[in-house]
């Protein structure tokens, strides 16, 4: 049987909490009454309560203040605050803007008072149930992706022993279908890996390690390591990279290194003919990064879709659909930003990515 809903009412007048509480309990609601400010934020600080009731004026320590500190707690779970007061409408107004939900203004009378209550209740329901959905989705994909790991990295293993003969001689047509299985195995364990960072950043789970970083060392590398799929598609691949980038940036070098990986791996994937053009510019309060392409460019019904999750457009080409969610999430954890530019300004063709990040202040 559902437990009754836990009301905190706070008032300094004896008699207003007698009155509220006598309405309240008629309702089959269980009634904590606090006569301060003080009294009532140990109260919540230490028991479960689904709805305040708070006088605004009361010595000491006021409803604004008791409101306020409430929405602090970061930790603890929504709470509506329905605020009494005597006064006009524009006290009311500051309540709302300092986090309470709603206001009634005294004479109370029964009806009024009830119909509120129950709407913040059913507003407190929903939320918490819209919570509790999340916190399962999160935990069951979570839990769904780190045990599809174990598996994918033992066939990955076995696959590669295979290959290298370890297990006995095979032949050439066997070792080609091997070859198509371990990549295939490898995109799979790669989009698992994409899912479980996805969730980690989405939870807040997810801790990146804020070093000095040399930007131009990293693209520099990223280029390079990526030159060879730009050889094999006929591609330029350049890069004009600023010589003062050393060390102008906090980031974490791993998750930095996945979204230019991606972000230029990307570029070189979409183009067929032409280039990939990587930039990075410094200005007196950000670093640039640029990664312009002559691919076909991104339709504009598709570019405010482009950074949700699974959203891979109406290209051809093979992927997972989290490659730029997750590098979203990861520039925003560097406090940057990124955006898509199609067409290009200067050639009115393919695409230009830019990410900004915050530059170390002296």
């Amino acid at each position: 049987m559902k437990s009754p809903d836990r009301l905190l009412v706070v008032d300094d007048v004896a008699d207003n909490l007698f009155l509220i509480r006598t309405i309240l309990e008629e309702e089959r609601y269980e009634i904590i009454t606090s006569s301060n400010g003080h009294g009532a934020l140990k109260i919540i600080e230490s028991e479960p309560i689904d709805l305040v009731l708070l006088d605004v004026m009361m010595p000491v320590m006021d409803g604004y203040e008791v409101t306020r500190r409430i929405r602090a707690m970061q930790d603890l779970p929504f709470i509506p605050i329905l605020l009494i007061t005597a006064y006009d409408r524009a006290n009311a107004v500051k309540g709302l803007d300092l986090g309470a939900d709603e206001f009634i203004r005294k004479p109370i009378e029964a009806d009024e008072l009830l119909a509120r209550v129950r709407s913040l209740l059913r507003l407190k329901h929903s939320i918490s149930e819209r919570d509790r959905i999340d916190r399962q989705r999160q935990d069951f994909v979570s839990r769904l992706t780190h045990d599809l790991r174990t598996p994918l990295v033992a066939a990955d293993r076995m696959l590669g022993l295979l290959q290298d003969g370890v297990l006995g001689e095979i032949s050439p047509e066997i070792c080609e279908a091997l070859t198509i299985m371990g990549r295939s195995n490898r995109n799979l364990l790669e989009m698992v890996n994409k899912l479980l960072d996805v969730y980690r950043y989405e939870s807040g789970s997810k801790t990146i390690n804020l070093q000095p970083l040399n930007l131009k060392e990293l693209l520099d590398q990223v280029v390079q390591e990526l030159k060879p799929i730009a050889i094999s598609k006929n591609l330029e691949l350049s890069a004009e990279l600023d010589d003062e980038g050393v060390n102008h940036v906090k980031g974490d070098r791993l998750e930095l290194l996945r979204v230019f990986n991606n972000l230029i791996g990307n570029a070189l994937k979409f183009t067929e003919l032409g280039s990939v053009h990587v930039s990075l510019k410094l200005n007196e309060s950000e670093a640039v990064i640029a990664i312009a392409d002559t691919g076909a460019g991104i339709p504009l019904e598709e570019q405010p879709f482009l950074f949700q999750r699974f959203s891979q457009g109406n290209h051809q080409k093979q992927g997972s659909g989290l490659g730029l969610y997750l590098s979203h999430y990861i520039i925003n954890a560097h406090n940057g930003k990124i955006f898509v530019k199609s067409p290009n300004l200067d050639s009115q063709k393919g695409s230009t990515f830019s990410v900004h990040l915050p530059i170390i202040k002296p």
